[in-house]
């Protein structure tokens, strides 16, 4: 399973963060723009420090975009980078899969656009934000003692301390398993529960030096840091990510007009294993197999743009640490009237 980094990335001296494989992202999104014209909205449901964005509304003179963070801090600070853009941006302030929810009941001239001709475009760069790492307290880096916190949105839900004080060993293990492709799973959970008898877990440190304990030094010297594959799995715990991508694929391939692209850029494993799954079904007639053409209504309303996934140069590479593990995958929608829509079924 490919590993997401957790420690620090290149930056700019703006904004803090390099936005992973920008000119590409435009080049995906270009054609839907184009097809869109002066109607073109696009969803950049990752908004983070809000690299992206900014590229696309320099790069696209007529395009609007609502930006989506369940950060309230990012949001805040990627809103005033884009503040020279004030009637061609909106911020939402939520979970990405819930865009669908606030296009439809937003009053903002942009969010009325986009139910009035579909999305043109959209992009989700998913995992953990450079500057999320390089907030201290927020206790997603391990090479800092922090608070175990690791929450995208700190204002709501479990964090990584509440994950390993209150977990059950068989829990634990699984977490740690699934999400980090831990090897050695049930033995930290065993030791999580010992030192937790002693006193709760607090802070990284703690976690950290538990985890040196436990991994064989053999695995230490040859498979990175030893905490690497913990801190992922209780993120993406804490922060439900992999629930968040299974249920933003069909709000926003629903949202896109015709001739609309969504791009997902993943990097580690289990999210890109979702996407790939997710497009393949989209892109898939339901015709049963032998006949002749598509019987009616069973055409598939969506292709797949890329070949494959996507990576980034040996160039980008270098420049940029981040680019090394993502993988792009993009899909464009076909056939179909747009609909907006939260996972819970909000229409």
């Amino acid at each position: 399973m490919a590993q997401d980094e957790t420690i620090t990335y290149d930056v700019n001296d703006n904004h803090g963060h390099v936005p992973v494989m920008r000119e590409r992202m435009a080049q995906l999104l270009a054609p839907a723009v184009e097809a869109a014209g002066e109607n073109a909205v696009i969803v950049d449901g990752t908004l983070g420090a809000g690299g992206h964005s900014e590229y696309f509304l320099q790069k696209f003179p007529s395009v609007r975009i609502i930006g989506v963070d369940r950060d309230g801090q990012s949001l805040s600070n990627a809103s005033q980078r884009l503040s020279a853009f004030p009637d061609r941006f909106v911020g939402v302030n939520a979970r990405f899969d819930e865009v669908g929810g606030a296009i439809a009941r937003g009053e903002h001239e942009i969010f009325v656009a986009a139910r009035n001709n579909g999305v043109a475009g959209a992009l989700f760069d998913l995992g953990v934000s450079s500057m999320q790492l390089d907030q201290v307290d927020r206790g997603f880096a391990y090479k800092t003692d922090a608070p175990l916190d690791m929450r995208m949105d700190p204002s709501q839900g479990i964090t990584a301390a509440d994950v390993l004080n209150t977990y059950s060993h068989g829990d634990l293990a699984r977490v740690l398993k699934t999400y980090g492709d831990e090897r050695f799973a049930g033995k930290i959970a065993s030791a999580v529960l010992k030192e937790r008898e002693k006193e709760p877990f607090t802070t990284s440190a703690r976690l950290v030096e538990l985890l040196y304990d436990v991994i064989p030094a053999a695995t230490r010297r040859t498979g990175g840091h030893p905490a690497k594959r913990t801190f992922q799995a209780l993120r993406v715990e804490v922060n439900r990510e992999l629930e968040a991508i299974e249920q933003v694929i069909p709000v926003i391939t629903d949202a896109l007009s015709v001739g609309g692209r969504a791009v997902f850029m993943s990097y580690q494993s289990l999210e890109d294993r979702i996407v790939k799954q997710a497009f393949k079904e989209l892109s898939t007639s339901t015709t049963p197999a032998g006949l002749p053409m598509d019987l009616p209504g069973t055409a598939a309303h969506y292709s797949i743009v890329t070949r494959g996934a996507e990576k980034a140069s040996e160039e980008e590479m270098a420049e940029n640490s981040r680019a090394a593990s993502v993988r792009v995958r993009a899909l464009e929608r076909v056939d179909g009237t747009p609909s907006f829509h939260d996972p819970g079924g909000t229409s």
